[in-house]
């Protein structure tokens, strides 16, 4: 018999998934203890806030981006540009798997979450410095592949870019297609930057 998830880790997974599914602001106190399955005793005894609950939510999906996003893209190649490519595709991979439903729980959060809310957004900014990094990293192994002058940060932020806004026109279109077009045009993008 599975031994059951603790309490505070089923408030993460629940306030994970339905943040995702309905927001922060559509997500209620009830529907997250409702989907956890604990009552707001519990929910208090871990957490002082919904907002509480956020923020760990967001240092969850720090510690996640390696093992559950990078390592799986990586296992794929070992070429650091086919290796960004493998992100993107696991990314479209979640996009299919939900029938365009996908749309990137950060991204989502981002725009959704209070300008004045900081300390939430200072964990976003984290996630999404996270996944620079490891874009970064791939740039700067391509080496002398890439132009002398090459922006690594920049170009790193720009991948980023490509891929939220990829995903989130293929949420708002219902369809994959979007986020291929998008992601084939930054193909192209480092076509004509590594041809010399």
């Amino acid at each position: 018999m599975a031994k059951a998830q603790p309490t505070r880790d089923r408030l993460i997974a629940s306030a994970r998934y339905l943040f995702w599914e309905r927001g922060f602001a559509g997500t209620s106190m009830a529907d997250l203890l409702a989907h956890a399955a604990v009552n707001s005793g519990s929910f208090y005894h871990f957490f002082e806030s919904k907002e509480a609950l956020l923020r760990a939510v967001l240092e969850g999906y720090l510690h996640a981006l390696r093992p559950m996003v990078v390592d799986p893209a990586f296992a794929t190649t070992d070429d650091p540009m086919e290796r960004i490519f493998a992100i993107l595709a696991g990314y479209r991979d979640r996009i299919v798997m939900t029938e365009s439903r996908y749309g990137c729980p950060l991204g989502r959060l981002a725009l959704e979450i209070d300008p004045e809310n900081r300390p939430a957004h200072q964990l976003i900014a984290g996630n999404f410095q996270g996944w620079i990094d490891v874009i970064g990293e791939c740039l700067v192994q391509m080496g002398n592949r890439l132009p002398e002058n090459t922006d690594v940060a920049a170009l790193a932020t720009y991948v980023l870019a490509v891929m939220e806004g990829g995903v989130m026109i293929s949420r708002s279109y219902g369809s994959v297609d979007p986020f291929d077009r998008t992601v084939s045009q930054l193909r192209e993008h480092f076509r004509l930057l590594t041809r010399y």
